[in-house]
């Protein structure tokens, strides 16, 4: 049975994560559902999910077919994307090629390829008790309280709304952080292949 604290830190990890998405979107082209495009590559941000004492989320990018000349070839950009990957500064906890066939229209399958980096963080890891005393003894030092911006529903202290806020902010900045290594990570592999 999940505790408060998975609850709540799995609504407001979620919330950030889908801030993520909305971003990312807006800034590349929107498709449908999490996903987007950019430089003709769909990525993909799933959602959340609280699992043990960890906030876990994947996120994917599609191996552009078009550019390779068969299943040698992709095995090679995803033996490179992986070489890469494990180079960020916050490494996913697994990488593997996932193959998808849909069934578009009944009578015709497309096969697809992505590259799927799962990525787990300790539910501690996504706040700081230091930090909410901070903002706590700031917040007591203004002569005139600011309006909290967005106060987070299940929270009954002050402490709990600013561990809350933390834990979608510290999540917002890791898919961040994950999304545009995995752009950044594409234009390495595709320069080189290319070259």
């Amino acid at each position: 049975m999940s505790t408060l604290k998975k609850i709540l830190f799995g609504k407001y990890a979620s919330e950030g994560l889908n801030s993520v998405v909305e971003e990312m979107q807006k800034k590349y082209s929107q498709k449908k559902g999490r996903r987007f495009n950019h430089d003709n590559i769909t990525y993909e941000i799933s959602r959340g999910g609280v699992v043990d004492e960890s906030m876990q989320f994947e996120i994917s990018s599609k191996i552009p077919h078009d550019e390779l000349k068969g299943n040698k070839d992709m095995k090679s950009y995803f033996a490179e994307i992986k070489k890469v990957a494990t180079k960020f500064k916050k490494k996913p906890v697994n990488i593997e090629m996932e193959n998808i066939v849909l069934d578009t229209k009944k009578n015709t399958a497309k096969e697809r390829d992505y590259v799927k980096l799962l990525y787990s963080y300790p539910l501690d890891d996504l706040y700081s008790d230091e930090t909410i005393s901070e903002k706590i003894k700031e917040l007591s030092q203004q002569t005139k309280p600011e309006k909290s911006a967005s106060e987070a529903k299940g929270a009954l202290t002050k402490q709990g709304n600013l561990a809350l806020q933390l834990v979608k902010q510290t999540t917002q900045n890791f898919a961040r952080q994950s999304i545009e290594d995995l752009i950044n990570a594409n234009k390495q592999v595709r320069t080189k292949i290319a070259g």
